[in-house]
């Protein structure tokens, strides 16, 4: 009788669950990023048939989930099938060990923009002739989903420094023209790093009008 009584010892451990990618608070161009988690169980192991992968409290399906064993458990990753909209999106994964642990659910929330932002200029006009040194450039520029936005400005490939932007979008920036034509490209950068950018070719002419005398003839 002794020898058919079978000790078994359930752990009370549940696996472990690290979203690699993409990290929670990032701000990301790709609208179909690839998901990446490490999922880890060094007692029974991973149950792969119980990962719960969600974006947005929407399942994933299993067979889109590509999983990798190594040591202590699995890699995982999943490409979204449907693009993402540009906005927050909220990534959870969960998952139980072959002891029946599962553990609590994981997760990364992110922000999608496609989207550079806006970027208006209202002065100068491109092809600006003016025989005034001192220029100011104005304009406005606005990010719907990945606010606040930088402002950079080039003089003849030089950075002309900080350029403060309003809370209303409103920049304006103080310039000095060299003499000749000045080539001017006014950039605006979002928090995803998608840029826009406006060039205005201006012209500084300080020199006296020449006039020339034509005698008539009698």
């Amino acid at each position: 009788f002794g020898d058919q009584l079978k000790l078994v010892v359930v752990e009370k451990v549940a696996p472990t669950v690290v979203i690699t990618a993409p990290t929670t608070g990032s701000i990301i161009t790709n609208n179909k990023p690839i998901i990446s988690a490490q999922l880890r169980d060094n007692d029974s192991g991973i149950d792969v048939d119980t990962i719960i992968l969600k974006i947005d409290n929407t399942e994933a399906a299993s067979s889109a989930i590509i999983k990798t064993p190594v040591s202590g458990g699995y890699d995982i990753s999943y490409t979204p099938t449907e693009a993402l909209s540009d906005g927050n999106h909220n990534i959870s994964i969960q998952v139980s060990d072959n002891d029946g642990n599962q553990c609590n659910a994981v997760t990364s929330t992110i922000k999608v923009d496609t989207v550079p932002p806006t970027l208006t200029v209202t002065t100068p006009t491109d092809g600006l002739i003016t025989n005034t040194a001192t220029l100011t450039i104005s304009g406005t520029t606005n990010d719907v989903t990945s606010s606040p936005v930088t402002v950079t400005i080039n003089l003849n490939t030089v950075d002309q420094g900080a350029v403060t932007v309003e809370s209303s979008g409103a920049f304006n920036k103080e310039l000095t023209l060299a003499e000749g034509s000045n080539t001017i490209v006014i950039t605006a950068t979002d928090s995803a790093g998608k840029a826009s950018s406006v060039t205005r070719t201006v012209t500084l002419d300080t020199g006296a009008p020449i006039f020339q005398f034509q005698p008539t003839r009698p």
